[in-house]
């Protein structure tokens, strides 16, 4: 089994209380999740998660074929990290963790993702590149929804508002 590691960071302009209240709620990751997934919730969506919590989807990782999705909420630190890992589905393994952390002007969202294809080293020949440019995708359609939902932070650490961001394929107010 080929192990993969993919790694992300955002930067917030909004305090980390309003950062982790919005990721800490299960409901809120189909907002976040490319349209092209089609991912669906299929079982009952508490406002927070804590470990333990199993959650199930419906989605369709590749041309349209529809897969269950099994994940488990397996460590919680309020307010500091998250750790998500499949139980069943399109991955031989998955383990997502979420970090976020206070900083001048902002929270700080680290995301630390491993996963490993099925199929063994057919799966990894034959789709390794595809998959990653997919995850690589998911993070980035993640990224463009949060500076939308709440502006970014210039280079200097200050916030720039929605209002002053403007995603491919949007035209100005």
């Amino acid at each position: 089994m080929r192990l993969h590691r993919l790694t992300s960071r955002q930067v917030l302009p909004i305090p980390l209380d309003e950062a982790w209240a919005f990721f800490s709620d299960p409901r809120n990751l189909a907002k976040i999740t490319p349209p092209w997934l089609n991912l669906k919730p299929t079982s009952e969506l508490p406002p927070e998660m804590h470990p333990g919590l199993i959650v199930t989807y419906d989605v369709a990782p590749v041309a349209g074929v529809r897969v269950l999705w099994v994940t488990e909420i397996t460590h919680v630190v309020d307010r500091a990290m998250f750790v998500d890992e499949q139980r069943a589905g399109p991955y031989r393994f998955w383990h997502h963790q979420h970090h976020f952390k206070a900083i001048p002007g902002g929270t700080e969202m680290r995301d630390i993702v491993h996963y490993a294809l099925p199929f063994g080293i057919v799966g990894d020949l034959a789709g390794a590149k595809m998959v990653k440019r997919r995850v690589e995708g998911i993070f980035a359609y993640r990224t463009e929804v949060l500076e939308k939902l709440w502006g970014k932070m210039d280079p200097a650490g200050a916030a720039v508002t929605s209002a002053n961001v403007l995603l491919p394929g949007l035209k100005p107010a």
